[in-house]
């Protein structure tokens, strides 16, 4: 069974919203489960990635250069 949540959306984005369900015969639902659904996983990636960069400068390990990965894997030219 689909969740229900609540947003506050500012007005613009309210407008445009209803224009675009009106025009298309769709409803606000429907574009707003859209959007997210075509973009959470770049937002997860995002936000995962720096909590993932935090951690790592809190941890105190040493980075090593690209040239040295790709030396140690035998990628280096």
């Amino acid at each position: 069974m689909p969740n229900t949540h609540t947003v506050r959306l500012p007005e613009e984005l309210t407008e445009r919203l209803a224009i675009l369900a009106r025009a298309t015969r769709r409803t606000k639902s429907y574009f707003i489960r859209e959007a997210l659904e075509r973009c959470i996983e770049d937002l997860e990636d995002a936000y995962l990635a720096e909590t993932a960069y935090e951690e790592f400068l809190k941890s105190g390990q040493e980075s090593i250069p690209l040239e040295e990965v790709e030396r140690r894997l035998g990628l280096a030219d």
